[in-house]
């Protein structure tokens, strides 16, 4: 009997092993390449970009983006204290978005949790910042747990015309989820200048990635996607910068739409908008804020500023809900956007993961995270 508890104790930890091995093999393929090395067209290109000097991408604002070099006095202490603060008190309502074609002259979205987001504009559909792994890590064994189970299956998704990828970071651009989509989609990544060297890695085909600096675009299925500024930085290891960041801009013939990936407040907003608003719709990010790093994530109150800088008219919040990335409260984002929203008269739409949203009825803002917060 002991023989055989002895066995079954070896036969756990080797699958243990086995299961931990399986999911280590994939951190060097997670942390990408660096995009100077994968080819002189692409080196080519990132030397000559404005953005880019002395090995490194650079923001083009002067003020200094800066995220925390040492932690905090005191940071260890806080992150023990108040945990289930940082996390919903019960499951979230989730909702399985109706199938069917676009709309051929409406803008409709779906917030599947966190960026990701399906965007319905003039009959095509755009995915942003996909990402539908457990964890947001180089390793699916340690790092931000997602919260809340996704509404759809990856494989469950419908046919996109075009992904939008805002940076590399790991909980807007995923490995598992590019090669899904790679096997269940037909349509083009369009990416910051650099992150292609990782999706050529990763099995994208060259034919399916488009590179773009800040103020290039390109024409997909009838739209048009222009690479704008974020106030951000780039970096799947220690090392930082190596890609661009950036936002998007999708414009049909008659609907437009802003996706700010992310970013902290900076005056080039008010030139986006200028130079390629008004937009029906803005995806703002609004979680994920800190003293420690005031310059790489907006509070609430700045999102709805640079929305209004936009010459937004809906805006619907991301980047919150759906893994705890900073000390703040999990509700607490919400809470102070509606709060701004409401004394600066601003539209806003906060859907439940998964609700399909109709820009041109969007429903009241009901508070349905209330007794979550």
């Amino acid at each position: 009997m002991a023989g055989m508890r002895t066995a079954r104790r070896i036969l756990a930890g080797g699958a243990v092993l086995a299961a931990a091995g399986w999911v280590v093999r994939n951190v060097p393929a997670e942390l990408g390449v660096r995009p100077l090395e994968s080819g002189p067209e692409r080196a080519g290109r990132i030397q000559r970009s404005k953005q880019f000097r002395d090995g490194s991408f650079y923001n083009s604002m002067p003020e200094p983006t800066h995220m925390m070099n040492t932690p905090p006095v005191g940071l260890l202490g806080e992150l023990a204290k108040n945990k289930e603060q940082r996390r919903p008190a019960g499951p979230l309502p989730l909702r399985v978005p109706p199938t069917g074609p676009a709309p051929a002259d409406g803008l409709r979205v779906v917030w599947y949790g966190h960026a990701s987001t399906l965007v319905e504009i003039e009959g095509r559909r755009v995915l942003f910042d996909p990402v539908w792994s457990r964890r947001v890590s180089p390793s699916q064994l340690v790092g931000p747990k997602r919260l809340h189970p996704l509404p759809v299956a990856i494989g469950d998704l419908p046919q996109v015309d075009a992904i939008a990828i805002s940076h590399d970071h790991y909980d807007h651009l995923d490995l598992a989820t590019v090669r899904s989509l790679v096997r269940t989609q037909k349509a083009p990544f369009l990416v910051p200048l650099g992150i292609g060297a990782h999706l050529e890695r990763w099995g994208v085909p060259a034919y399916r990635i488009i590179e773009l600096d800040w103020d290039e675009e390109a024409q997909v299925a009838g739209l048009r996607f222009v690479a704008t500024a974020a106030r951000h930085f780039s970096g799947r290891s220690l090392r930082r910068n190596d890609t661009l960041w950036g936002s998007w801009v999708v414009a049909g013939a008659n609907k437009r739409v802003f996706y700010a990936g992310d970013s902290g407040y900076f005056e080039g907003y008010r030139g986006i908008g200028a130079a390629h608003g008004p937009f029906d719709l803005t995806l703002m990010p609004i979680g994920a804020y800190s003293p420690a790093w005031p310059d790489i994530h907006m509070n609430p109150e700045e999102a709805v500023n640079a929305h209004l800088d936009l010459g937004g008219k809906l805006l619907l919040p991301v980047h919150w809900a759906s893994f705890t990335l900073a000390l703040h409260p999990w509700a607490e984002p919400v809470d102070r956007l509606w709060r701004e929203a409401k004394a600066r008269e601003v539209s806003i739409v906060v859907p439940r993961p998964g609700e399909l949203v109709d820009a041109a009825a969007a429903p009241a803002v009901d508070g349905w995270w209330e007794t979550l917060g």
